[in-house]
């Protein structure tokens, strides 16, 4: 569809295509028409995010990735809003989640994981340098381009951590939490820092090459088993994988945090990794192992444009309704309309980038 039936969003941005839904909300592909560059953009409606008690979270997470930008990362465009909803434009991935793949039983190599994991290693190391501890590193939050480069999402359970100062709030997906997370259940609390990301990016890896997790557990979980998993179930490496893979996995998957391998350095000193061009990696002149069918969408269909016309308040009728809503003031509760306002003030962004990252994609 045109952007003409769309409502006018600013910047130049049209419309082009629904295309999900995640953390944030709704997601659709939109288009710049002056460089014809098309991003991602996510949309959540402000009352609902007040009621579920979300604001803080969004807020924090707009924060955070206004001052991100790497190569590994989902990056900020803009932000901007209206009566109703905000919305965020980001970099647009199309080549799908990883867990759309394991779902799709893909079958990633071993050359391939260790290509992963070198590229999610320079994102959490870009991360560390800005304090960030992201809580939530999972097949479901890392997106490929159409390459079949990673790149990390999700910042909305992520921390700011300053000073070596520890983490002590429980967030996460359970069963890609460290140990160290669930020990704050049982009622101690030493706090946690940056290597409870290597631990999920160990059992990411780990769930990658064998299609299932190390350690049976689910959402629904209590704590305490999960501490006695950890602690009775020693993970199965198949004899297939080579020793130097089975090594990084146990380094990355130490229930002791201070034995964990927990930053970027750490992991470039192994042997296993000697071979790195860590530059090559960084601008991205390696190619990876899987690359996306590029002749699909790798997303789920069954959410298509379809799905948002047919929402309760669809984007492409919000003109005539804001309309309606200015005229009949009634509806417009002021003193909870002007504390939902108060609550976005610092909502709207606009960074236009051009760095030589952007410039060279």
């Amino acid at each position: 569809p045109g952007g003409n039936i769309w409502l006018k969003l600013p910047l130049g941005l049209m419309i082009l295509r629904a295309i999900g839904k995640g953390s944030f909300g709704k997601v659709c592909i939109v288009q710049k028409k002056d460089t014809k560059k098309m991003y991602a953009m996510k949309y959540m409606n402000k009352l609902k995010c007040v009621e579920r008690n979300e604001v803080r979270n969004v807020l924090k997470e707009l924060q955070i990735m206004q001052n991100l930008e790497h190569p590994f990362l989902v990056n900020f465009w803009y932000s901007f809003q209206d009566e109703e909803d905000m919305f965020m434009v980001v970099d647009l991935l199309l080549g799908g989640d990883l867990r759309y793949h394991l779902q799709q039983n893909v079958h990633f190599s071993e050359s391939t994981v260790k290509f992963y994991i070198c590229e999610l290693a320079l994102a959490l190391g870009y991360l560390r340098t800005k304090h960030i501890i992201h809580r939530d590193i999972k097949p479901d939050n890392i997106l490929l381009d159409e390459h079949g480069h990673i790149h990390l999402t999700d910042f909305n359970i992520a921390a700011i951590v300053k000073d070596d100062l520890k983490a002590t709030s429980i967030a996460g997906t359970k069963p890609y939490m460290a140990p160290e997370l669930f020990q704050t259940f049982e009622g101690f609390h030493p706090g946690y820092s940056f290597a409870v990301d290597w631990w999920s990016l160990g059992i990411t890896a780990y769930e990658l090459l064998r299609g299932q997790r190390p350690y049976v557990m689910r959402s629904s979980t209590p704590a305490n088993e999960i501490l006695q998993t950890f602690h009775k179930v020693h993970p199965s490496y198949p004899a297939a994988w080579s020793l130097e893979m089975k090594s990084l996995l146990r380094k990355l998957l130490c229930i002791d945090a201070q034995k964990r391998i927990s930053c970027l350095a750490e992991l470039q000193d192994l042997d296993y990794m000697s071979d790195v061009n860590w530059d090559a990696v960084l601008s991205k002149q390696l190619s990876p192992g899987f690359i996306p069918n590029r002749r699909r969408l790798n997303c789920d269909p069954t959410f298509e444009l379809e799905e948002m016309i047919l929402e309760s308040k669809p984007l492409h009728k919000k003109k005539k309704r804001l309309a309606r809503k200015t005229k009949d003031q009634g509806s417009d509760g002021s003193p909870q309309s002007d504390e939902m306002w108060e609550k976005y003030t610092h909502f709207t962004h606009s960074h236009d980038r051009r760095s030589s990252y952007h410039q060279h994609q």
